[in-house]
């Protein structure tokens, strides 16, 4: 008789308390907090409610563009509008699934409409990590 084990609930995994940025904000702040912090995603907020997710990749390409200025062009040009969110209980299987068929590089965790984690790719090798080491220990 085998033992299965519960899958843990993304909240395990998550970056808590997670630095967002304005929408309003420039690119150039969004680059200067994402070295500070030394991540790659941030939660973009319009008045405290989600309204997209903008990566180092994402600032990037927009700063490829001809007449791109990250000092004066806004997060909200080149956040992506469409979230990956889901909630603290999530279970971790459901959520990489997602994540590897649409090659999302983050889940945003949203708590009663408040931002409350964020679970990338790295927190997902992470977790990869830990479960091999505690089925394997």
């Amino acid at each position: 008789m085998s033992k299965h084990r519960a899958i843990p609930e993304i909240r395990k995994f998550m970056t808590t308390s997670p630095h967002t940025i304005g929408f309003d904000q420039t690119m150039a702040h969004a680059h200067e907090v994402m070295r500070k912090y030394r991540i790659r995603h941030l939660p973009v907020l319009k008045a405290e409610k989600l309204v997209g997710v903008v990566s180092d990749g994402d600032l990037h390409l927009v700063e490829t563009l001809r007449d791109v200025d990250p000092a004066k062009v806004r997060v909200e040009d080149a956040m992506t509008d469409e979230v990956y969110t889901v909630a603290p209980d999530t279970p971790l299987d459901e959520v990489v699934k997602e994540m590897a068929r649409h090659k999302y590089g983050s889940a945003v965790v949203v708590d009663n409409h408040r931002v409350v984690g964020v679970f990338t790719t790295v927190d997902a090798c992470q977790a990869f990590a830990d479960m091999l080491h505690t089925v394997l220990a």
